[in-house]
């Protein structure tokens, strides 16, 4: 009985050798790695199926196509006085983006620019109610550029580069 145990084994490892082993495969347009105080999560675009993961904080959806969003992502509710009619355009953008902050006050407003990762990229004061930011010197991917108003912070744009 043991040797037939042991036959079944052994054609059981050379037919899986033979048959060269594969794991799941994809190829991916790009990825990385996500932090923060909540946890971390690793992820890549260009994956092979497509899931949404919902919980209490919100939900994470992975797999192909996912689609761009051209979205403001934050607005602070307690700055009711100021009249948020900024634009960030054209996003995607692949040079520049161009921050308009319409009729508003520059005085103590400022512009920060941080990769996905949290890392401030770029940092300046807004003194025109029109302010380019060139892009060209950042890789393709998403970032986060936060406008600040008399130490508040007001906007948050997500902005797309090509």
């Amino acid at each position: 009985m043991k040797n037939t145990i042991k036959i079944l084994c052994s054609l059981l490892i050379t037919g899986m050798i033979s048959s060269g082993l594969q794991a799941q495969e994809s190829v991916n347009a790009t990825g990385g790695d996500a932090s923060g105080s909540g946890g971390s999560a690793s992820y890549s675009v260009g994956q092979v199926v497509y899931t949404t993961n919902t919980g209490t904080n919100g939900s994470v959806a992975q797999g192909v196509q996912q689609p761009y969003e051209i979205s403001v992502v934050t607005q602070v509710e307690e700055a009711a006085e100021i009249q948020l009619s900024m634009l960030v355009y054209p996003n995607p953008t692949t040079e520049t983006v161009v921050l308009n902050i319409g009729t508003m006050s520059t005085e103590n407003m400022h512009l920060s620019m941080f990769d996905v990762n949290g890392k401030l990229l770029h940092f300046q004061e807004v003194i025109n109610s029109e302010t380019i930011i060139d892009m060209k010197s950042y890789s393709r991917g998403v970032y986060f550029l936060k406008v600040n108003f008399q130490n508040r912070e007001v906007k948050t744009f997500k902005i797309i580069k090509h």
